[in-house]
Protein backbone atom coordinates (compact mmCIF):
# COMPACT_ATOMS: atom_id res chain seq x y z
CA UNK A 1 0.00 0.00 0.00
CA UNK A 2 1.15 3.73 -0.67
CA UNK A 3 1.01 6.53 1.55
CA UNK A 4 -0.73 9.60 -0.15
CA UNK A 5 -1.98 12.57 1.82
CA UNK A 6 -3.47 13.19 5.18
CA UNK A 7 -6.91 12.81 5.13
CA UNK A 8 -9.39 15.86 6.19
CA UNK A 9 -10.03 17.05 9.08
CA UNK A 10 -13.58 15.80 9.30
CA UNK A 11 -12.18 12.19 8.15
CA UNK A 12 -10.01 12.18 11.25
CA UNK A 13 -12.80 12.43 13.27
CA UNK A 14 -14.36 9.86 11.89
CA UNK A 15 -11.81 7.25 11.72
CA UNK A 16 -11.73 8.49 15.79
CA UNK A 17 -15.46 7.06 16.19
CA UNK A 18 -14.19 3.95 14.58
CA UNK A 19 -11.04 3.01 16.02
CA UNK A 20 -12.30 4.77 19.68
CA UNK A 21 -13.04 1.20 21.44
CA UNK A 22 -8.97 1.14 20.57
CA UNK A 23 -7.62 4.07 21.87
CA UNK A 24 -7.63 7.57 21.20
CA UNK A 25 -6.99 8.38 17.39
CA UNK A 26 -4.18 11.56 16.88
CA UNK A 27 -3.19 10.86 12.73
CA UNK A 28 -4.22 9.25 10.04
CA UNK A 29 -2.84 8.81 6.49
CA UNK A 30 -4.85 6.99 3.56
CA UNK A 31 -3.22 4.16 2.24
CA UNK A 32 -3.62 2.96 -1.41
CA UNK A 33 -3.15 -0.25 -3.45
CA UNK A 34 -6.60 -2.16 -3.44
CA UNK A 35 -9.58 -1.63 -5.90
CA UNK A 36 -12.03 -2.75 -3.14
CA UNK A 37 -12.01 -1.12 -0.01
CA UNK A 38 -11.28 2.35 1.57
CA UNK A 39 -8.03 2.02 3.74
CA UNK A 40 -6.13 4.37 6.62
CA UNK A 41 -3.43 3.74 9.11
CA UNK A 42 -4.43 5.70 11.96
CA UNK A 43 -2.13 6.52 14.93
CA UNK A 44 -2.90 6.49 18.33
CA UNK A 45 -1.65 8.53 21.28
CA UNK A 46 0.48 5.87 22.38
CA UNK A 47 2.12 5.65 19.12
CA UNK A 48 0.17 2.82 18.05
CA UNK A 49 -0.19 2.07 14.60
CA UNK A 50 -3.76 0.65 13.49
CA UNK A 51 -5.36 -0.09 10.62
CA UNK A 52 -8.58 0.53 9.35
CA UNK A 53 -10.44 -0.66 6.57
CA UNK A 54 -14.31 0.22 5.31
CA UNK A 55 -16.30 -1.71 2.98
CA UNK A 56 -17.47 0.61 0.14
CA UNK A 57 -21.34 1.99 0.94
CA UNK A 58 -23.83 0.41 -0.98
CA UNK A 59 -23.44 -2.43 -3.08
CA UNK A 60 -24.65 -1.68 -6.64
CA UNK A 61 -21.44 -1.65 -7.73
CA UNK A 62 -20.59 -4.97 -6.58
CA UNK A 63 -20.14 -8.27 -7.76
CA UNK A 64 -22.22 -11.02 -6.57
CA UNK A 65 -19.67 -12.81 -4.36
CA UNK A 66 -18.25 -9.43 -2.92
CA UNK A 67 -21.10 -8.49 -1.18
CA UNK A 68 -20.25 -8.40 3.02
CA UNK A 69 -16.67 -9.29 2.07
CA UNK A 70 -15.12 -7.13 5.34
CA UNK A 71 -17.37 -9.52 7.31
CA UNK A 72 -15.11 -12.67 5.85
CA UNK A 73 -12.15 -10.71 6.55
CA UNK A 74 -12.66 -10.14 9.92
CA UNK A 75 -13.56 -14.51 10.24
CA UNK A 76 -10.14 -15.04 8.78
CA UNK A 77 -8.38 -12.57 10.86
CA UNK A 78 -10.43 -14.04 14.16
CA UNK A 79 -9.05 -17.92 13.14
CA UNK A 80 -5.51 -16.73 12.46
CA UNK A 81 -5.67 -15.19 15.96
CA UNK A 82 -4.64 -18.33 17.24
CA UNK A 83 -2.60 -19.73 14.38
CA UNK A 84 1.29 -17.50 14.05
CA UNK A 85 2.16 -19.57 11.25
CA UNK A 86 -0.59 -17.27 8.89
CA UNK A 87 0.96 -14.13 9.53
CA UNK A 88 -2.19 -12.32 10.17
CA UNK A 89 -2.83 -8.90 11.23
CA UNK A 90 -4.30 -9.59 15.00
CA UNK A 91 -8.27 -8.20 14.81
CA UNK A 92 -8.84 -5.42 16.90
CA UNK A 93 -12.04 -4.33 16.67
CA UNK A 94 -15.05 -5.12 14.07
CA UNK A 95 -18.10 -2.14 13.13
CA UNK A 96 -20.76 -3.92 11.55
CA UNK A 97 -23.41 -1.72 12.76
CA UNK A 98 -23.15 0.82 9.37
CA UNK A 99 -24.05 3.72 12.03
CA UNK A 100 -20.88 5.53 11.98
CA UNK A 101 -19.98 5.01 7.98
CA UNK A 102 -22.01 3.59 5.58
CA UNK A 103 -20.35 0.24 5.11
CA UNK A 104 -18.74 -2.39 7.60
CA UNK A 105 -15.32 -1.87 9.23
CA UNK A 106 -12.41 -3.56 10.36
CA UNK A 107 -9.75 -2.29 12.71
CA UNK A 108 -6.34 -4.56 12.23
CA UNK A 109 -2.80 -4.42 13.94
CA UNK A 110 -0.18 -2.65 11.85
CA UNK A 111 2.27 -4.99 9.87
CA UNK A 112 6.27 -4.07 9.59
CA UNK A 113 7.75 -4.80 5.62
CA UNK A 114 7.21 -3.64 2.44
CA UNK A 115 4.73 -5.03 -0.03
CA UNK A 116 6.14 -7.39 -2.28
CA UNK A 117 5.14 -6.12 -5.36
CA UNK A 118 6.79 -2.86 -4.73
CA UNK A 119 10.37 -4.80 -5.00
CA UNK A 120 9.25 -6.47 -8.23
CA UNK A 121 8.94 -9.67 -5.74
CA UNK A 122 6.83 -12.04 -7.87
CA UNK A 123 7.89 -15.88 -7.87
CA UNK A 124 8.43 -15.32 -11.51
CA UNK A 125 11.39 -13.27 -10.68
CA UNK A 126 14.84 -13.34 -11.09
CA UNK A 127 15.85 -12.22 -7.25
CA UNK A 128 17.17 -14.08 -5.02
CA UNK A 129 15.12 -13.03 -2.48
CA UNK A 130 11.77 -15.16 -3.86
CA UNK A 131 13.48 -18.33 -2.94
CA UNK A 132 12.71 -17.39 0.96
CA UNK A 133 9.57 -15.30 0.36
CA UNK A 134 8.22 -18.80 -1.48
CA UNK A 135 8.78 -21.08 0.79
CA UNK A 136 7.56 -18.88 3.68
CA UNK A 137 4.61 -18.37 1.29
CA UNK A 138 4.30 -22.02 0.87
CA UNK A 139 4.41 -22.79 4.73
CA UNK A 140 1.21 -20.21 5.17
CA UNK A 141 -0.63 -22.12 2.47
CA UNK A 142 -0.03 -25.33 3.94
CA UNK A 143 -1.29 -23.88 7.62
CA UNK A 144 -4.48 -22.69 5.76
CA UNK A 145 -5.03 -25.98 4.76
CA UNK A 146 -4.91 -27.12 8.26
CA UNK A 147 -8.25 -24.73 8.28
CA UNK A 148 -11.21 -26.37 7.21
CA UNK A 149 -15.02 -24.91 7.15
CA UNK A 150 -18.45 -26.92 7.76
CA UNK A 151 -19.40 -25.97 3.62
CA UNK A 152 -17.69 -25.39 0.28
CA UNK A 153 -17.79 -21.81 -1.09
CA UNK A 154 -18.07 -18.13 0.48
CA UNK A 155 -18.30 -18.12 3.88
CA UNK A 156 -20.62 -14.86 3.90
CA UNK A 157 -22.46 -16.20 1.06
CA UNK A 158 -24.74 -18.81 1.59
CA UNK A 159 -25.75 -18.51 -2.12
CA UNK A 160 -22.43 -19.14 -3.13
CA UNK A 161 -22.44 -22.63 -0.66
CA UNK A 162 -22.94 -26.31 -1.37
CA UNK A 163 -22.09 -29.39 0.40
CA UNK A 164 -19.52 -30.52 -2.58
CA UNK A 165 -16.48 -28.40 -3.85
CA UNK A 166 -18.20 -28.76 -7.54
CA UNK A 167 -21.61 -27.68 -6.87
CA UNK A 168 -19.75 -25.09 -4.92
CA UNK A 169 -17.74 -23.91 -7.63
CA UNK A 170 -20.24 -24.14 -10.08
CA UNK A 171 -22.37 -21.79 -8.29
CA UNK A 172 -19.54 -19.38 -7.79
CA UNK A 173 -18.73 -19.21 -11.77
CA UNK A 174 -22.43 -18.98 -12.65
CA UNK A 175 -22.54 -16.07 -10.75
CA UNK A 176 -19.50 -14.26 -12.34
CA UNK A 177 -21.42 -15.23 -15.55
CA UNK A 178 -24.30 -13.39 -14.31
CA UNK A 179 -22.34 -10.58 -13.24
CA UNK A 180 -20.90 -10.30 -16.60
CA UNK A 181 -24.43 -10.26 -18.24
CA UNK A 182 -25.57 -7.40 -16.01
CA UNK A 183 -22.88 -5.46 -16.70
CA UNK A 184 -23.18 -5.88 -20.51
CA UNK A 185 -19.43 -8.06 -20.57
CA UNK A 186 -18.66 -10.46 -23.55
CA UNK A 187 -16.88 -13.39 -21.95
CA UNK A 188 -17.43 -17.09 -23.50
CA UNK A 189 -19.50 -18.04 -21.51
CA UNK A 190 -20.68 -21.54 -23.22
CA UNK A 191 -17.15 -22.43 -23.32
CA UNK A 192 -16.80 -21.69 -19.24
CA UNK A 193 -19.77 -23.75 -18.82
CA UNK A 194 -18.45 -26.88 -20.82
CA UNK A 195 -14.87 -26.45 -19.19
CA UNK A 196 -16.58 -27.16 -16.14
CA UNK A 197 -18.76 -29.89 -17.25
CA UNK A 198 -15.56 -31.81 -18.82
CA UNK A 199 -13.82 -31.32 -15.96
CA UNK A 200 -16.15 -31.91 -13.09
CA UNK A 201 -14.99 -35.14 -11.93
CA UNK A 202 -11.42 -33.57 -11.47
CA UNK A 203 -13.55 -31.08 -8.90
CA UNK A 204 -14.91 -33.73 -7.33
CA UNK A 205 -11.04 -35.10 -6.00
CA UNK A 206 -11.59 -32.89 -3.31
CA UNK A 207 -13.53 -33.69 -0.38
CA UNK A 208 -11.94 -31.15 2.37
CA UNK A 209 -12.96 -27.72 2.42
CA UNK A 210 -10.21 -25.83 3.53
CA UNK A 211 -9.58 -22.19 4.05
CA UNK A 212 -8.25 -20.53 1.15
CA UNK A 213 -7.19 -16.80 0.67
CA UNK A 214 -7.32 -16.39 -3.33
CA UNK A 215 -5.78 -13.12 -3.30
CA UNK A 216 -1.98 -13.95 -1.71
CA UNK A 217 -0.66 -11.96 -4.81
CA UNK A 218 2.45 -9.90 -4.27
CA UNK A 219 0.13 -6.92 -2.93
CA UNK A 220 -0.82 -8.66 -0.09
CA UNK A 221 2.37 -9.90 1.25
CA UNK A 222 4.47 -7.66 3.47
CA UNK A 223 8.13 -9.10 3.45
CA UNK A 224 11.41 -7.51 4.77
CA UNK A 225 13.38 -5.74 2.27
CA UNK A 226 16.73 -7.29 2.88
CA UNK A 227 15.87 -11.12 2.45
CA UNK A 228 12.56 -12.12 1.09
CA UNK A 229 11.35 -13.17 4.52
CA UNK A 230 7.46 -13.06 4.82
CA UNK A 231 6.34 -11.27 7.68
CA UNK A 232 2.80 -11.08 7.29
CA UNK A 233 -0.33 -11.38 4.89
CA UNK A 234 -3.02 -9.40 4.82
CA UNK A 235 -6.32 -8.65 2.48
CA UNK A 236 -8.57 -12.06 2.95
CA UNK A 237 -11.80 -11.04 2.42
CA UNK A 238 -12.00 -13.17 -0.49
CA UNK A 239 -11.15 -16.44 1.17
CA UNK A 240 -13.41 -19.53 0.51
CA UNK A 241 -13.82 -23.13 1.71
CA UNK A 242 -12.31 -24.94 -1.01
CA UNK A 243 -9.47 -26.28 -2.92
CA UNK A 244 -5.74 -25.15 -1.55
CA UNK A 245 -4.90 -25.47 -5.07
CA UNK A 246 -7.17 -22.22 -6.09
CA UNK A 247 -4.49 -20.54 -4.11
CA UNK A 248 -1.80 -20.73 -7.12
CA UNK A 249 -3.75 -18.91 -9.65
CA UNK A 250 -3.86 -15.97 -7.31
CA UNK A 251 -0.12 -15.65 -6.74
CA UNK A 252 1.22 -14.61 -9.94
CA UNK A 253 -2.42 -14.56 -12.21
CA UNK A 254 -0.24 -13.05 -15.00
CA UNK A 255 3.31 -14.76 -14.61
CA UNK A 256 4.02 -18.78 -16.04
CA UNK A 257 0.88 -21.25 -15.87
CA UNK A 258 3.82 -23.19 -14.30
CA UNK A 259 3.91 -22.66 -10.58
CA UNK A 260 6.92 -22.01 -8.62
CA UNK A 261 8.19 -25.63 -7.73
CA UNK A 262 9.46 -23.99 -4.51
CA UNK A 263 6.13 -22.76 -3.43
CA UNK A 264 4.47 -25.69 -4.16
CA UNK A 265 6.45 -27.90 -2.22
CA UNK A 266 6.49 -25.42 0.74
CA UNK A 267 2.78 -25.88 0.34
CA UNK A 268 3.23 -29.73 0.81
CA UNK A 269 0.37 -29.55 -2.47
CA UNK A 270 0.53 -32.86 -5.20
CA UNK A 271 0.00 -31.03 -8.89
CA UNK A 272 -0.71 -34.23 -10.30
CA UNK A 273 -3.26 -34.71 -13.39
CA UNK A 274 -6.35 -34.23 -11.63
CA UNK A 275 -5.12 -30.81 -9.62
CA UNK A 276 -3.35 -29.46 -12.81
CA UNK A 277 -6.96 -29.65 -14.50
CA UNK A 278 -8.35 -27.80 -11.06
CA UNK A 279 -5.14 -25.26 -11.45
CA UNK A 280 -6.54 -24.53 -15.27
CA UNK A 281 -10.16 -24.18 -14.13
CA UNK A 282 -9.17 -21.85 -11.16
CA UNK A 283 -6.82 -19.54 -13.80
CA UNK A 284 -9.82 -19.56 -15.87
CA UNK A 285 -11.98 -18.65 -12.79
CA UNK A 286 -9.58 -15.58 -12.21
CA UNK A 287 -9.35 -14.20 -15.57
CA UNK A 288 -13.50 -14.32 -15.90
CA UNK A 289 -13.33 -11.60 -12.21
CA UNK A 290 -10.45 -9.77 -13.62
CA UNK A 291 -12.67 -9.32 -16.88
CA UNK A 292 -15.93 -8.69 -15.13
CA UNK A 293 -14.60 -6.16 -12.03
CA UNK A 294 -13.55 -3.92 -15.33
CA UNK A 295 -17.17 -2.37 -15.85
CA UNK A 296 -18.32 -2.19 -11.97
CA UNK A 297 -14.88 -0.17 -10.58
CA UNK A 298 -14.80 1.79 -13.36
CA UNK A 299 -11.26 1.35 -14.15
CA UNK A 300 -10.12 4.54 -15.59
CA UNK A 301 -6.45 5.34 -17.17
CA UNK A 302 -4.06 4.16 -19.87
CA UNK A 303 -3.25 1.04 -17.94
CA UNK A 304 -6.55 -0.44 -18.49
CA UNK A 305 -6.25 -1.14 -22.01
CA UNK A 306 -3.20 -3.35 -21.38
CA UNK A 307 -4.99 -4.86 -18.93
CA UNK A 308 -8.06 -5.81 -20.12
CA UNK A 309 -5.26 -7.39 -23.05
CA UNK A 310 -3.46 -9.26 -20.25
CA UNK A 311 -6.81 -10.84 -18.51
CA UNK A 312 -8.10 -11.63 -22.03
CA UNK A 313 -5.04 -13.79 -22.97
CA UNK A 314 -5.40 -15.39 -19.17
CA UNK A 315 -8.85 -16.38 -20.20
CA UNK A 316 -8.01 -17.69 -23.40
CA UNK A 317 -4.52 -19.74 -21.90
CA UNK A 318 -7.19 -21.35 -19.62
CA UNK A 319 -10.08 -21.87 -21.84
CA UNK A 320 -7.67 -23.67 -24.43
CA UNK A 321 -6.33 -25.59 -21.95
CA UNK A 322 -9.28 -27.06 -20.70
CA UNK A 323 -10.65 -27.45 -24.42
Amino acid sequence: MTMTSAPATADLEVLARLVAPVGRAVGAEPLSGGMFATTHRVTLDDGTRVVVKQAPAGDSRLLTHEHDLLRTEALVYGLAADRPALRMPRLLHVDLSRTVVEGDVVVASHLDGTPADRLGLYPSADDARVGRLVRDLGAVVAELRSVTGPVFGYPGRPALQAPSWPDAFRLVVEALLADAARWRVEVPADEVRAALVRHGDALAQVTRPSLVHTDLWPGNLFVDEATGALLGVIDPERAVWGDPVLELSGVDAFGPAEPHPGLVAAAGLTLDADARRRLELYRMWMGLVMTVEVAPRGYAGDWVAGHRASVAALLRSALAALA
